[in-house]
């Protein structure tokens, strides 16, 4: 198990924020409510085990947003299920906005943009899923996101996760290897839908295929045969419920035009990739540089080469390196990568 700690104490106090939003940049944009001159006294604990991360966060009243750039310049798409002990929150996420009270948690996506407003000093656990860890049980997570969670089963799983942040500091080797097996059982038993909080089963089966098609284009990005029919082969879906299921995301072609071009803007914002942006282009099966270009400036409103330019200028975040266990950790997003 990795175990780190971050806190902001230590730091005179003209430093404190600016820390803790580097600590947490690429993953959050963080706003503070108290003028900016005043103390920003906050910690992050987290303890990591293959496949999850327990996150326990003590931090003045804020507002962290997950942005459409935030997303681009760091592309992890983890569970988070948070559980706040004293703020209310106000949150914001696909496509609704909720209120979760103190004691009731609720699971977004890293992947999805995302507003959350506390609204004052807070104390959080946060429960971090890597998506590939937990493919068993990926359409009962999906079904559970954007709202707070608060049937009879939600309280046990807010036990759960109580026990966790007690139990996971001093999990010895044996333990923590069987971790993930253990949340993976119990979030089963608490989010498994009910006919009172999931209205049919068709939706979990759009969410299975909507898994499905989501790594099977991640795992063929720069693959040219990668269209229809090699979709439905290996997503195990019709053509007609793959029309269905991407019809929201502009059709079959259109996602996976914007997956690769996603996957570009990544390459290019890391200023440790030196590839000739056509290299780029070629890679992720564009026919050339020219028609690369312009559908990366039609996404994004910038060309490829003024991305890596401000990469290389400093002006970009660029995705850090994936640490080895044990070794200096500098933000966050370093935690989350420790898989």
């Amino acid at each position: 198990m990795f175990a780190h700690h971050f806190a902001t104490q230590q730091l005179p106090k003209a430093r404190q924020l600016e820390a803790w939003q580097a600590w947490y940049d690429t993953i959050f944009d963080v706003t503070p409510k108290q003028p900016s001159n005043d103390d920003f006294i906050a910690t992050n604990s987290t303890w990591t085990v293959p496949g999850l991360t327990l996150s326990q966060v003590t931090s003045p009243a804020s507002t962290a947003n997950r942005t459409k750039s935030t997303i681009r310049h760091n592309s992890v798409d983890h569970w988070v299920i948070t559980l706040s002990k004293q703020s209310v929150r106000d949150v914001a996420t696909c496509g609704t906005t909720f209120e979760a009270a103190p004691g009731t948690p609720f699971i977004f996506s890293f992947g999805e943009e995302i507003s959350i407003n506390r609204r004052r000093e807070d104390s959080r656990l946060q429960l971090i899923l890597a998506r590939d860890n937990f493919q068993a049980i990926a359409p009962v997570v999906d079904a559970a996101r954007g709202f707070a969670l608060t049937s009879p089963a939600a309280r046990l799983l807010v036990d759960y996760i109580r026990l966790l942040e007690q139990s996971m500091p001093t999990l010895d080797d044996d333990a923590a290897s069987r971790l993930a097996n253990a949340v993976q059982a119990m979030l089963l038993a608490c989010l498994t839908p009910t006919a009172e909080s999931r209205s049919a089963a068709s939706d979990q089966i759009r969410l299975t295929l909507m898994e499905r098609v989501r790594r099977t284009v991640r795992r063929n990005l720069r693959s040219p045969s990668l269209g229809l029919a090699k979709l439905c082969r290996e997503a195990g879906t019709s053509r007609s419920q793959l029309y269905r299921l991407l019809e929201s995301e502009g059709g079959v072609a259109h996602y996976i035009l914007r997956r690769r071009l996603s996957e570009s803007f990544s390459m290019l914002s890391d200023a440790r990739n030196d590839l000739p942006i056509g290299q780029v282009a070629e890679m992720l099966c564009f026919s050339d540089a020219s028609s690369f270009t312009r559908a990366f400036r039609r996404e994004f409103g910038i060309s490829p080469s003024d991305v890596r330019a401000a990469t290389h200028a400093g002006l970009l975040p660029a995705p850090p390196p994936n640490p080895p266990l044990g070794s200096e950790v500098c933000t966050f997003s370093d935690c989350l990568r420790i898989y």
